[in-house]
């Protein structure tokens, strides 16, 4: 195939995104712009464009590309946005987050996935990422404050201290709910009274844990 031509499994997953409600052309382009199969476990390259959620090191997973465009899209990104990211995975959804906002810092809980993901947002000229090996839960207190927040591991409920990292008016995206079943999408808006808290969609995500991980 030349490679000025499109695989039909990505044609289909662009138009099943549109599809199902993804309308922000910004999100659109970025998705369309980051090679998925970059991302994946070599085994699964052949699946990387289905809107499925697979498997990667570490018993984690790289989420559904839809769920990644509607988490992005509720977050109305903008060019001059400072974001951080609770779980970086595989890097795909940090990739995304790149190609909207000004600077991502991604704080990831194991070395492997922390590595790998460097290596591949370096690969795909993400120079806007800042990989972190940390603990979510417990951001770094020299991370200063963020525009926007995204969550990508089920947290049984919002810590304060991640509300209070966020600007005024600005907006985090977790998955909340029971780490064994499903979660709700949850956004959060920090307005002059406080957060303000919206329940999106069911979802389900790996859970979220405390410390940075002892691999073996």
């Amino acid at each position: 195939m030349s490679p000025d031509r499109q695989p039909p499994e990505k044609m289909m997953f662009q138009l099943s995104l549109r599809r199902r409600g993804i309308s922000e052309q910004r999100v659109l382009r970025a998705m369309d712009a980051i090679p998925r199969e970059a991302f994946v476990e070599p085994a699964d390259r052949d699946n990387a464009w289905r809107d499925t959620a697979l498997g990667i090191a570490c018993g984690q997973t790289i989420s559904q590309p839809f769920v990644v465009a509607y988490m992005t899209e509720r977050l109305e990104l903008r060019d001059d946005h400072r974001v951080l990211e609770i779980g970086t995975g595989s890097g795909y959804q940090a990739a995304i987050l790149s190609r909207l906002s000004r600077q991502v810092v991604t704080i990831e809980r194991f070395r492997t996935l922390a590595d790998r993901a460097r290596a591949r947002l370096k690969q795909q000229h993400c120079d806007n990422v800042e990989v972190l090996l940390g603990d979510g839960f417990d951001v770094p207190a020299d991370a200063g404050q963020f525009d926007r927040i995204m969550v990508t591991a089920a947290m049984e409920q919002i810590p304060d201290a991640l509300t209070h990292r966020l600007e005024p008016d600005g907006l985090l995206i977790a998955p909340v709910g029971p780490h064994n079943g499903r979660q709700t999408l949850v956004l959060v808006r920090q307005t002059a009274g406080g957060p303000v808290r919206k329940e999106l969609v069911d979802v389900r995500f790996v859970p979220a844990l405390p410390g940075i991980a002892r691999e073996l």
